[in-house]
């Protein structure tokens, strides 16, 4: 049943149909009960509103008598009694009165949410709910009737405003007339007439209306217009074109202009400006000098309903010119003539006028040399203009409350040998920009790894890639690949009409270093030492000063903090770099850097071979581009005895990691600057630089003079006093004693005392002297005792060397099937160690099981992916086991020619001067002698 009391009084029933109530009582009590539906009206109440200040003797009872007739026409369970009144059974939302609050809240939500479309549509459908006056059979309750029609005048007021917002003007003059005529001391209403006859184009009548307003209030009240009335008044007179719609219905775009190239990638960053301005009023877009928000915020301005402004703050100089910027880009105009009478308007005021009752969004472009004073008039126009959206880029945010901050990386990278760079928008961007400037450019197979190259090289900024392209106007791709290494001076020719600070690379980056207090760029070019990024606590330690400035440089794009640490982009890191060189603080800079990894180095070696070994092997995989580049810098800088540390403490994380390559490359520079020097007291940093220069194969007659002298400073029973790992790699170069059984005795009687984990390795040792001396049982349980010790550490990589020597043994042994379980479970934890060496290592193993199992499919495949990985990290010995193994796999099944063409390859890359490729060297020969003989099958088992 629905109730309606928007007029005279009726209940519809569930046909639509009126159903008969009675007399005028009955219809005062049912509009009583249906303005407070669902709730207890008090019996006190329902007497004033059915008989006013006279009520009849015996009142009570009347009530009573009236409320039965109601019953009877409704039902009985429609009219409740309680204690306290009656309550009539119905939801408010079937009762007019209550349905049209609804909506008019509705439409002003909408109205203030900037859709004016949708709060029209539900303010006229909340007003058609009246079809005269409020509760016209309840002639008592005025108050309620009062507050109804003024309901109903406000929601009149907001169906007009929502009518003018989307261009209704010349519809809604004579409306309006008749509602100020009406109304005559309603200024909102005044106001809008005002609007509506100034933008259809009457401007003077507009006057005459504000005129007639001020007349009227002056007559009926004694007062001025009040700031609504007097604001559209000052609109007029200035010919504010926010006063009246866009000509033909069209939208305005007022300080956007057309776009001279193509729109490349940002598809994800479009959308999420398009929805964040739908769910906020205000959006910043934040980022690094030349990572296109400026372009950005112009295509999301493209896609959003509405008028738009485009205010660029770049060239304004200082906070008062922010507002006089943004009403420049509304074109709104100073009064032509200023009199005590009427007095200027100072801007903000002015803006506020204008801005009001108009839904736009408005771009505050380039903000971030007056955050402040954009950030006060931001705040302030949103908590004024409920139409008014805020769409701000700059290097940092605003810092206001109910800001959406969206940063805008640069775009993003293919890796360096990608197999379709155009996928990414780096590479599309430059291959766009390289056509305009070199008809026929093209992305293909021949230049694509110059491209990425240039692309990465520039992190992805956009404004670089487009300088970068442009520059083929005169140079080839090569040579612009070949001269990024003077980015600076490469990149220098933007466009003409560009600001300033938009036409050189060096120009971006310097304008967002000038912003920055001392502090911060003191902090910006310290940074620069650090490659990799830095944690908080190593940037604070090294730069020395707090993290708060550290942060700061974050908020203001100049670094990223990205999974806990702070970094450059490459180009920023170079401007800053030479920042660094100028300031005369470089040395000591990078002496804290060193020193600062040194220290964790120190904590972190100990805990590689320990049950938190997973954990610190992550750490240092974070850290290992900076301990490169402090080891680097020592060696160069003369500080031998400090670089030396650095190589020896960090020596087995890389050997974990299987970083050969790299590795071997700094300790034969560091061995280079030590020339014939001897430090004291460094023996066994020395001794380690030795090792870890002969880790990438190819020994001299000078590495292999430094290795004999290695093989002399560490006799078998030596336990190293602070490079543990030197323990094993000793033995890896040098091998066991010439006399097995002096060495065994040896090994023995030191054991008891060593740590836990040179224990552990050394009963692996002993264990291998025993297999070597033949007796396997003993050598089983050295094994054995070595794993279990290791595995009471925690110490994975240790498992697997256990479990490599005894499936080793039970290779031996004859035992394929053992041997391939033990590597089998040997591979699975050097796969979660992340050890690369140790996985190729224990796959040949898999493999030597395989190929005995007659499985040789299956030992292809280990052996090929164990090449591989070997072929990645340098691991020449397991590179050279790899090919033997696919040989024997090859000439298994009858291929000769393959077979001796991986067996040559085995033995040019077998190292030459290490003990634990010896094996490897021996069955190479035997092979290669007996093919002179074409005899197939598998040589005796490793």
């Amino acid at each position: 049943m629905r109730f309606q009391i928007l007029g005279p009084t009726d209940a519809l029933g569930e046909d639509g149909e009126p159903i008969a109530l009675g007399g005028p009582r009955v219809r005062a009590l049912l509009t009583l009960l249906a303005l407070h539906a669902g709730r207890i009206v008090g019996a006190e109440q329902l007497v004033d509103g059915l008989y006013g200040a006279a009520p009849p003797e015996g009142v009570a009872n009347a009530l009573q008598s009236q409320v039965s007739r109601l019953r009877r026409a409704l039902g009985r369970d429609l009219v409740e009694f309680h204690p306290a009144g009656y309550r009539l059974v119905a939801d408010p939302q079937d009762v007019d009165a209550r349905r049209f609050e609804s909506l008019a809240q509705a439409g002003r939500r909408a109205l203030a949410a900037g859709d004016p479309a949708q709060a029209a549509l539900l303010l006229r459908e909340g007003l058609e709910l009246w079809r005269g006056a409020p509760l016209a059979d309840a002639p008592y309750a005025e108050a309620a009737a009062s507050a109804l029609a003024e309901l109903r005048l406000a929601a009149t007021e907001d169906r007009v405003q929502a009518d003018l917002d989307l261009g209704r003007h010349r519809e809604l003059v004579a409306e309006l007339r008749q509602l100020t005529a009406a109304h005559p001391l309603r200024e909102r209403l005044r106001a809008q007439l005002m609007r509506a006859l100034y933008g259809s184009g009457r401007q003077a009548e507009a006057l005459a209306a504000y005129d007639e307003a001020r007349k009227s209030l002056d007559e009926e009240l004694g007062v001025e217009p009040g700031a609504e009335l007097a604001a559209a008044h000052l609109a007029v007179l200035r010919a504010d074109p926010a006063l009246g719609a866009p000509a033909d219905g069209q939208r305005s775009r007022q300080g956007i202009r057309a776009q001279l190239t193509s729109f490349v990638g940002r598809t994800e960053e479009l959308a999420q400006v398009g929805e964040r301005l739908g769910a906020n009023r205000l959006v910043t877009l934040i980022g690094p000098g030349g990572a296109g928000k400026t372009r950005l915020a112009i295509e999301a301005a493209g896609q959003t309903p509405g008028d738009v402004c485009f205010v660029p703050l770049a060239p304004v100089t200082d906070s008062a010119g922010v507002p006089r910027a943004v009403l420049s880009a509304l074109d709104i105009r100073d009064a032509l003539l200023h009199a005590p009478e009427r007095p200027a308007v100072d801007p903000l005021t002015r803006l506020v006028t204008a801005l009001a009752d108009r839904r736009l969004l408005l771009i505050l472009d380039n903000c971030e040399h007056l955050v402040e004073a954009t950030a006060e008039l931001t705040d302030h126009l949103l908590a004024a203009c409920p139409g008014l959206r805020v769409l701000v880029t700059g290097r940092e945010a605003l810092g206001i409350t109910g800001e959406s901050i969206l940063p805008v990386s640069p775009l993003p990278l293919p890796p360096p040998e990608a197999g379709a760079p155009l996928d990414y928008p780096a590479v599309r961007l430059f291959a766009d920009r390289a056509a305009a400037v070199r008809p026929g450019f093209a992305v293909d197979a021949g230049n694509a790894a110059q491209v990425v190259r240039i692309c990465r090289a520039l992190d992805g900024l956009p404004l670089a890639i487009e300088l970068a392209a442009a520059r083929l106007r005169t140079l080839s791709l090569p040579d612009v690949a070949a001269r990024l290494d003077d980015r600076f001076r490469l990149l220098t020719r933007g466009s003409r009409t560009a600001l300033p600070r938009h036409q050189t690379l060096r120009a971006v980056v310097a304008w967002s270093w000038d912003l920055l207090d001392e502090s911060e760029q003191q902090v910006a070019r310290r940074l620069t030492v650090f490659v990799g990024g830095a944690r908080p606590e190593a940037a604070e330690r090294v730069c020395g000063l707090p993290e708060e400035v550290l942060f700061s440089l974050a908020e203001k794009s100049l670094v990223e903090f990205v999974d806990g640490r702070f970094r450059m982009l490459e180009t920023i890191r170079a401007f800053c770099a030479e920042r660094l060189e100028e300031s005369g603080e470089a040395e000591p800079v990078f002496e804290a850097h060193a020193a600062y990894y040194l220290d964790l180095l120190l904590i972190a070696d100990p805990k590689l071979r320990a049950h938190e070994q997973l954990e610190w092997l992550a750490r240092l995989d974070e850290e290992s581009d900076d301990v490169d580049a402090a080891l680097r810098w020592a060696t160069e800088a003369g500080r031998l005895e400090l670089a030396l540390r650095l190589l020896a403490m960090s020596a087995c994380h890389r050997w974990m990691r299987g970083h050969r390559g790299t590795s071997a490359g700094l300790s034969a520079d560091l061995l280079a600057a030590l020339g014939d020097a001897r430090l004291p007291g460094m023996e066994e940093e020395y001794a380690m630089c030795v090792l870890v220069t002969a880790w990438a194969g190819g020994v001299d007659d000078a590495l292999r003079i430094r290795l004999d002298e290695v093989r002399e400073m560490l006799p078998v029973t030596f336990v190293p006093m602070r490079v543990d790992f030197l323990m094993m790699l000793r033995s890896m170069f040098t091998g066991p004693p010439r006399d097995f059984i002096e060495g065994y005795a040896l090994i023995m009687q030191s054991i008891e005392g060593l740590p836990p984990w040179q224990r552990a390795l050394s009963n692996a040792g002993a264990a291998f002297v025993l297999q070597a001396l033949g007796r396997d049982d003993e050598a089983v349980t050295q094994f054995e005792r070595g794993l279990s010790a290791f595995k009471v550490i925690g110490e994975r990589w240790g498992i697997v060397l256990g479990l490599s020597g005894l499936g080793a043994l039970r290779q031996a042994q004859g035992d394929y099937r053992a041997a391939y379980e033990l590597a089998d479970e040997a591979i699975a934890l050097a796969r979660e160690l992340g050890a690369k060496t140790e996985i190729a290592e224990v796959l040949c193993r898999r493999a030597d099981a395989l190929l005995a199992l007659s499985e040789g499919a299956r030992a292809w495949d280990d052996y090929a992916l164990a090449a591989e990985l070997s072929r990645r990290n340098g691991s020449m010995e397991n590179l050279a086991w790899a090919c033997l193994g696919m040989a024997e796999v090859a000439l298994a099944r009858g291929d000769l020619d393959e077979g001796r063409s991986l067996l040559l390859r085995a033995r040019e890359v077998c190292p030459g001067d290490w003990y634990s490729a010896e094996d490897t060297r021996e069955r190479i020969e035997a092979r290669l002698a007996k093919l002179g003989g074409q005899v197939s099958g598998p040589v005796s088992e490793r």
